[in-house]
């Protein structure tokens, strides 16, 4: 069995009901690979990507910026307790291998600029834009959807090793289906 991948999900505390579906629905894709999800353990973007992930099967571990672990989200398995505050954004940073980050605000901006300096790969959606380094969903979509790729996702470039992470696949799935988060 190999070990397993920690994928960090980044994004704001508070969101509207499509982003928070989005989240839901990428992170069902990291539940279904059994991968772990990594993420600041509170609500928004967060509690969806938990959600998502811990209905497939997947684990999810919170870095709360509190010293209480009830502060968690429902949906996290392992709550960790930190008191730093922002500063816990590091920690989710170091503890993931790559990172998706789902529109956001400055927090979320800030752990974008700590995986780049740490060279772990970003994935950004819908996400702040413009930023050197990270790899944008919406640049490597193509004209018309196909069986590949639903909705006209391409397959992200194998750059920073992603196709060891699976992720390329992981967008042509992450379409709202039926059994969606809602």
């Amino acid at each position: 069995m190999g070990k397993s991948r920690y994928v960090g999900v980044i994004g704001a505390g508070s969101c509207n009901d499509a982003v928070y579906e989005l989240a839901c629905n990428l992170s069902l894709e990291i539940g279904k690979r059994r991968w772990v999800l990594v993420c600041g353990g509170l609500g928004g973007i967060m509690e969806g990507a938990a959600k998502g992930s811990s209905e497939a099967g997947g684990m999810t571990i919170g870095i709360l910026p509190g010293l209480n672990k009830e502060s968690a989200n429902s949906f996290i398995q392992v709550p960790i307790p930190t008191g730093l505050g922002e500063v816990r954004n590091l920690l989710v940073v170091r503890a993931s291998d790559v990172l998706i980050s789902i529109a956001g605000e400055y927090g979320t901006l800030s752990e974008i600029a700590l995986a780049l300096k740490a060279n772990k790969p970003v994935i950004g959606l819908e996400t702040w834009e413009g930023i050197r380094g990270v790899h944008y969903v919406s640049d490597y979509r193509v004209g018309e959807a196909s069986q590949d790729h639903p909705k006209g996702l391409a397959r992200l470039p194998n750059i920073y090793n992603l196709e060891m992470y699976q992720l390329p696949n992981l967008y042509t799935k992450m379409v709202p289906v039926k059994n969606s988060c809602k």
